[in-house]
């Protein structure tokens, strides 16, 4: 079997798990759901002695019971996991040529659709819980820059397939909720970042946060032939090129509290500034991708070559490796792909997932300093690997119909 075809079988292993399962599941924000978890994260923001001892079961149940999600909150729908499957339904839908796959798309386009964030009036999309943060409680369903560009490239990838009209109106109605909805802090003359969510007291300084609006505004300005979008997008592209560090990394935030490197948001803006590219050939892009590319290689693998979850830490970790840095390695080395031999070579490893898929079609979710943590939670990350995977095989699919053709 062929490496193409062991991925093609995982896949169809990973659907019929998920028929089975049900498409609500527990997060990786479970233990501090509930108002007593919010209330002890908050003292930890307040007074971090006595917030420590405050998460600790928490923390413990984490690395040692991860199973124990089920005591301190319960399964829910999240609207990014949603648009992941729309996403890697869509894909599979072309790659294998079946409606059921399309019409699995469909069914999560029209849960989303249903599951809007209330009192907003654009599309848009956030948690189902309430999150508790350094600057206060996020309210569920508090609309998000880092969920909503998904959702609008989940409506935008079926539109392609099917040219529904009911899908580019809520891409258009998403695409303002993204112009208006934010605010922008100016960082330069030419540069501002964005705010993580639409609240007047939502700060800026998040850098996948810029990254993910700068490219979901270059898209609609395409889309929808509006020169108001990819003026907005300019200023937050061009804070998200100014926060590149002289090494080629970025840190999560120009805050100065949250200056961590970690591997998935890494992949965030390196994926971000890759489909700017690919739509405007901006060479600043082009540069920082390099440099990007360049320092993500060295710095984010371990010394087996697989996905370590920091490069810089913020605070001690209680686990070895992450899916969530499986999926978005490889989201990332396809968009990339042929551009970096070292990003292609660690595209042949971390699809051998050998170790990761359970006998029932899952995937486990992390891999603990002395166990795994084989609670399926759907935004962490089994939506975003089977994307990255359909993803995969479509992108291969592509390149074979082409070779063929020569």
């Amino acid at each position: 079997m062929t490496e193409i075809e062991k991925v093609q079988a995982s896949v169809v292993r990973f659907v019929e798990w998920l028929d089975r399962f049900g498409e609500t599941s527990y997060d990786h924000q479970s233990f501090f759901a509930s108002n007593l978890g919010r209330g002890a994260k908050a003292l930890y923001y307040k007074q971090p002695l006595l917030g420590k001892i405050a998460v600790s079961p928490m923390i413990f149940s984490e690395a040692f019971v991860p199973s124990a999600r089920r005591l301190f909150w319960k399964r829910q729908r999240f609207p990014i996991a949603d648009a992941h499957y729309a996403m890697g339904f869509a894909f599979l839908s072309q790659v294998l040529g079946e409606e059921q796959y399309y019409l699995r798309a469909v069914h999560f386009l029209k849960v989303l659709k249903a599951t809007r964030s209330p009192g907003y009036d654009y599309y848009c999309w956030g948690y189902p819980f309430n999150w508790e943060t350094r600057h206060g409680t996020m309210r569920e369903a508090t609309p998000l820059i880092t969920t909503v560009p998904y959702v609008y490239e989940a409506f935008l990838q079926v539109y392609e397939i099917d040219k529904n009209e009911q899908w580019l109106e809520i891409m258009q109605s998403i695409a303002q909720h993204t112009l208006h909805d934010y605010h922008d802090f100016i960082t330069s003359e030419n540069a501002s970042s964005c705010s993580y969510n639409p609240e007047p007291s939502a700060p800026g300084g998040v850098i996948n946060a810029s990254a993910y609006r700068a490219f979901l505004l270059t898209r609609a300005g395409l889309d929808f032939s509006d020169e108001q979008y990819p003026k907005v997008a300019e200023r937050n592209l061009n804070f998200v090129l100014e926060s590149q560090n002289a090494d080629g990394s970025w840190y999560y935030s120009t805050d100065g509290e949250r200056d961590f490197v970690d591997h998935f948001h890494t992949c965030f803006v390196l994926k971000a500034l890759a489909k700017i590219e690919a739509l405007t050939g901006n060479q600043q892009c082009t540069k920082a991708i390099e440099r990007g590319v360049d320092y993500y290689v060295k710095n984010l693998f371990d010394s087996e070559g697989f996905p370590k979850p920091f490069s810089r830490r913020p605070r001690l970790t209680i686990y070895r490796r992450e899916l969530y840095d499986y999926a978005e390695c490889i989201n990332l080395a396809v968009l990339l792909k042929g551009r970096f031999p070292a990003l292609d070579a660690i595209l042949s490893r971390v699809t051998d997932l050998t170790q990761w898929q359970k006998s029932d079609g899952s995937f486990r979710s992390r891999q603990l300093l002395l166990s795994w943590d084989n609670t399926p939670m759907h935004r962490w990350a089994q939506s975003q690997l089977f994307r990255s995977l359909c993803s995969l095989l479509y992108h291969n699919s592509c390149n074979t119909n082409r070779e063929s053709q020569h």
